[in-house]
């Protein structure tokens, strides 16, 4: 490109090749009668192949367009092509030099490939030949030819110089509007790319518009939580003096009726007091209505705008969706961010959120010396009725708070009232239990620091100046509970369910439970509710769920007062089957190592020993077993083992004798592995009995494969994909997977791993 401090430089005489003498006198007739017909002169020293690749680096090297400008015209991405459009064509022959050069920049592909260039301006391909043989002579025609048009009169150029540059400011003007492809972080708007090489914001930082709009995104996100938090506490107060609203009604109702009923006996005496008094008081009550009256209306006028900026900001969302907004021009980037300006700028307006007026009157003393004696005959004000407290609201309550509501249904006078509580003792009697009391002024109460899943009573009695009320019928209210335990060593899953195990923390029972799964991805982790299976009477549920996947499992506790908090969370494996190892039913020298899976007997002493056993464990036999697989279909696992080391690996019944061996009855399955002076023994038992199998490479790592369906349970050679044995039973009952030591050493079990395709037989 050319710059416009270019034309009428100096310099700009230093960048094309001298006039051959004798071509510079031509006169403007002679120049126009060139360039009228097709202007085929004025694009010639394009199609001789002119040296502009030169020309640019000296223009660059000149305006400063050097190595540290590189990585911004990177960033730029090719914006920088625009500028060429922004000088106009020679469609007159006045502005002949202005089109000249503007040719020859504009068509500096077609001095890399001439032919083509040729047959883009309707140039046969012979005549392209002969301007090939003679490319000095053309080459000196197009400098006659430029340097012609420069010897046009300043004062004839002048006018159409001006209005050409009007036009060229009109456009730049236009193109400022609809070009912006940068954001200038500096100033925050939307720029174009030759400003930041060439305009004012020149030493400003920019970043790439995309980049700029997803910020400028977050940013409307945070204030929109902001926004809404706003509107959530305005939503609040608004309620809330809603109620102050009504409770100055009926303080004002029960004053005035109170006046009444103790004046009426003095009426002819206090007349003249009474009205004063009550217009006072009628006053008060303007005031008080009034204040309130208005801070309503205020808030209510900032709950109308944060809403209407809500609905704004999701009707901008929903117009400029992630897909589409790409694609919007600059001028609706100019609303973009002006509008975030505006809601940052709401947002920092302070709202008062405290009350203008109290609910509560001025106490006012009626100067009653001159009528003493019919002063003390009238009646003082009476003790208030007993409230009447309310049963307990649905999901009103915490692990460790309570909400309690009652009401008032007379018209007695009531200064403030007494909440008491205690726990609910099921003992016969519970005079030890403490007894809480609390002063209120309005008809509710948040009482706190209570324990989860815990019954307790409450009552409530009525104050004035006369003195106290009877106590309301006590109400029984729970905490929620306490979130529950899951236990991970009790979890079984495999690749299309999981069985989930849990315990309560409360003493007390609750109602139900609910799990909640949380499905997750590679793109993102986070805890997305996608599943919920409420009402689970017991602790554990069986679920459901899909292959080859990663869950968040948690569970939620529920009772009359609410739900607990979520448990702890559980992540689960949905590759293969696992299982884990019932300690309660390991011989006493059977050690589990602290990986869970490992398994090892270190000497061997008569199995028969006066070890303690538990009443589940195995006797005789060195072994264990694993917890139950309770999941139809096809369960795969291995068991890593020592060449030196006599085995028995399988599946049992749960009932299967604690003092017997492993397959030596109907209800278990076994590989066994001996040792003996000529080679390595292998039986496969059940029942003490076993078929003829020899093998001959001894497995180090056994796959076994239990098919419920298919009533199959196969033994393989995992490192070399060999099928050892199948026994064909059907299995009435859910198995159990087992182990056992015959000699010292250790056994590896490694669960969760998807079922090998070599095991299909």
């Amino acid at each position: 490109f050319y710059h416009m401090d270019l034309y009428g430089s100096k310099e700009r005489f230093d960048i094309f090749p001298e006039e051959p003498s004798g071509r510079g006198d031509r006169s403007l007739g002679d120049t126009r009668r060139e360039s009228a017909p097709s202007s085929e002169k004025v694009q010639r020293p394009q199609e001789v192949g002119y040296d502009l690749e030169k020309e640019v680096a000296e223009l660059a090297k000149m305006y400063g367009l050097d190595e540290d400008r590189e990585k911004e015209l990177e960033l730029l991405g090719g914006h920088l092509e625009k500028v060429e459009s922004r000088w106009p064509p020679a469609h007159t022959e006045k502005a002949g030099l202005q089109g000249s050069i503007y040719n020859i920049s504009k068509t500096s592909s077609s001095v890399k490939d001439p032919s083509q260039s040729t047959k883009q301006q309707g140039l046969p391909d012979e005549a392209f030949q002969g301007e090939n043989q003679s490319k000095a002579r053309a080459d000196d025609e197009a400098e006659s030819s430029i340097w012609s048009r420069g010897g046009l009169s300043s004062g004839g150029m002048s006018d159409e110089w001006n209005s050409q540059a009007v036009s060229e400011e009109e456009e730049e003007e236009e193109e400022e509007e609809e070009a912006a492809d940068v954001f200038c972080s500096t100033c925050k708007i939307p720029i174009r790319a030759f400003d930041k090489l060439f305009g004012e914001h020149k030493d400003h930082e920019v970043a790439q518009l995309p980049s700029a709009v997803e910020s400028e995104k977050e940013e409307i996100h945070k204030n929109m939580c902001k926004l809404e938090e706003q509107i959530a506490q305005m939503e609040n107060v608004a309620s809330h003096l809603e109620e102050i609203f009504i409770t100055v009604e009926e303080n004002f109702g029960r004053q005035e009726q109170n006046f009444e009923v103790h004046y009426n006996d003095a009426v002819q005496v206090l007349a003249q007091k009474y009205e004063e008094q009550l217009e006072a008081l009628g006053e008060e009550k303007r005031q008080k209505l009034e204040a309130l009256y208005e801070q309503l209306v205020s808030c209510g006028k900032h709950l109308d705008t944060c809403k209407e900026l809500t609905d704004e900001t999701q009707e901008l969302f929903l117009e400029n969706d992630k897909a589409e907004f790409m694609k919007v021009k600059s001028f609706n980037y100019i609303i973009f961010f002006p509008y975030n300006y505006r809601l940052e700028e709401f947002l920092k307006e302070e709202v008062n959120l405290e009350l203008s007026t109290l609910p509560d009157f001025e106490e006012r003393v009626i100067d009653v010396s001159e009528v003493e004696q019919l002063m003390n005959s009238i009646n003082a004000i009476p003790a208030p009725c007993a409230p009447v407290i309310n049963p307990q609201a649905p999901n009103a309550a915490t692990g460790t708070s309570l909400r309690v509501c009652w009401g008032l249904f007379s018209d007695d006078t009531v200064e403030c009232y007494q909440l008491c509580y205690q726990p609910v003792s099921n003992e016969r009697h519970s005079d030890g239990q403490a007894e809480h009391t609390l002063k209120v002024k309005e008809t509710y109460c948040t009482i706190t620091d209570l324990l989860p899943n815990t019954q307790y009573e409450f009552w409530v009695s009525a104050l004035n100046a006369s003195g106290i009320s009877p106590p309301s019928e006590r109400a029984v209210y729970v905490t929620a509970p306490s979130p529950p335990i899951i236990k991970n060593k009790k979890i079984r899953s495999c690749e299309n369910a999981a069985l989930v195990c849990w315990e309560s923390r409360d003493i007390n029972p609750v109602d139900s439970y609910t799990v909640e799964l949380s499905k997750l991805t590679d793109e993102e982790n986070d805890d997305i509710i996608t599943e919920s299976i409420v009402g689970i009477p017991n602790c554990e549920v069986l679920i459901h769920l899909q292959p080859t996947q990663k869950y968040h499992i948690c569970v939620r506790a529920q009772n009359l007062g609410g739900s607990s908090e979520r448990s702890e969370p559980v992540l689960i494996h949905t590759t293969g089957t696992c299982f884990y190892l019932n300690e309660d039913t390991a011989h006493p020298l059977l050690a589990i190592l602290d990986d869970g899976f490992t398994i090892s007997c270190d000497e061997l002493e008569n199995p028969e020993c006066d070890l303690p056993v538990y009443d589940n464990s195995f006797t005789r036999c060195i072994a264990i077993l694993g917890s139950l697989i309770p999941f139809p279909g096809k369960h795969y696992w291995e068991v890593e083992v020592e060449e030196d080391t006599e085995y028995r690996i399988g599946v049992a019944f749960e009932n299967t004798p604690r003092h017997g061996h492993l397959g030596a009855n109907n209800s278990s399955w076994c590989m066994r592995h001996i040792i003996t002076p000529s080679r390595h023994k292998y039986e496969f038992l059940h029942s003490g009995m076993t078929p003829d199998i020899r093998i001959t490479v001894p497995p180090r790592r056994i796959g076994i494969l239990l098919d419920y369906e298919n009533c199959r349970l196969s033994f393989f050679n995992a490192d070399i994909a060999q099928h050892l044995h199948t026994f064909n039973s059907h299995f009435q009952h859910y198995v159990h997977p087992c182990f056992a030591l015959e000699t010292p050493g250790i056994l590896r079990i490694h669960t969760g791993i998807t079922t090998p395709p070599w095991t299909a037989l």
